[in-house]
């Protein structure tokens, strides 16, 4: 009988290391009803984003996909990562990142990092620290995950504008969130003078956004560039949005 129990153990050990590992099925951002479903199996998933759930490498997963939303992103291997807020005194602002604003205005010289896409960027403050900032008011082409008409050379303009290395101005709208639901930062950005998501409007590189029809301050300016573009056929709106 021992002899016996002895062999049967040999075999399954045996078939055990001769079995092919299992592959976890590979996912995509289509496969989860809410991105808080796609960020728990990302996060799940450890460092490396294997299934590719993070397109644009911010440490959050499926944006486009409907809330609810998680704003805790994790570490991705490579990636620069967003940090805590300065340590030093800053104003509060008393605003919902899913609502309208109503806090302080802030302003504040950074330097830019790195160029997501035509309407984001990463930026160092003045602390050291890293941060991710939507501009306010606009809207490009997506180029990360699906990639839309337009969406390469609106990254283009905003590197063209906002390059890599530049120092440049944010301004926060009172009207409007001091973050939007992935915690990044909204903000105006000014370099030169120049008020950078006006100018992308301008080149027909952007669309304007307003967010739950609740317009923010520069509304009326940036429509009439926009309808300028359209006018002109400028950037996309001579091949894409028509």
């Amino acid at each position: 009988m021992r002899r016996l129990v002895i062999s049967v153990l040999a075999l399954v050990g045996a078939s055990l290391l001769t079995a092919p590992p299992a592959t976890a099925a590979d996912a995509d951002c289509a496969d989860f009803a809410t991105q808080a479903a796609a960020q728990a199996f990302f996060t799940a998933a450890g460092p490396g984003d294997p299934h590719r759930l993070d397109s644009d490498g911010d440490g959050v997963a499926c944006e486009s996909n409907p809330c609810p939303c998680s704003t805790s992103p994790v570490p991705v291997a490579g990636t620069p990562t967003p940090t805590a807020a300065p340590t030093t005194p800053v104003a509060t602002p008393t605003t919902d990142p899913d609502g309208s604003g109503g806090g302080p205005g802030r302003r504040e010289h950074v330097r830019v990092v790195r160029v997501t896409d035509g309407d984001t960027l990463v930026v160092r403050l003045p602390d050291g620290s890293e941060e991710y900032v939507r501009i306010l008011g606009i809207d490009t082409p997506e180029v990360h995950g699906r990639r839309e008409c337009g969406g390469p050379e609106a990254s283009r303009s905003m590197r063209g504008l906002a390059p890599v290395g530049s120092r440049v101005l944010l301004l926060s709208d009172p009207s409007q969130a001091d973050r939007d639901r992935y915690r990044r930062l909204l903000r105006y950005v000014h370099r030169s003078g120049t008020d950078v998501g006006r100018a992308q409007v301008l080149r027909g590189r952007a669309q304007v956004y307003v967010h739950r029809d609740d317009p923010f301050r520069r509304t009326a300016s940036y429509r009439r560039a926009e309808r300028r573009a359209m006018a002109r056929e400028r950037g996309s709106w001579g091949r894409c949005w028509r």
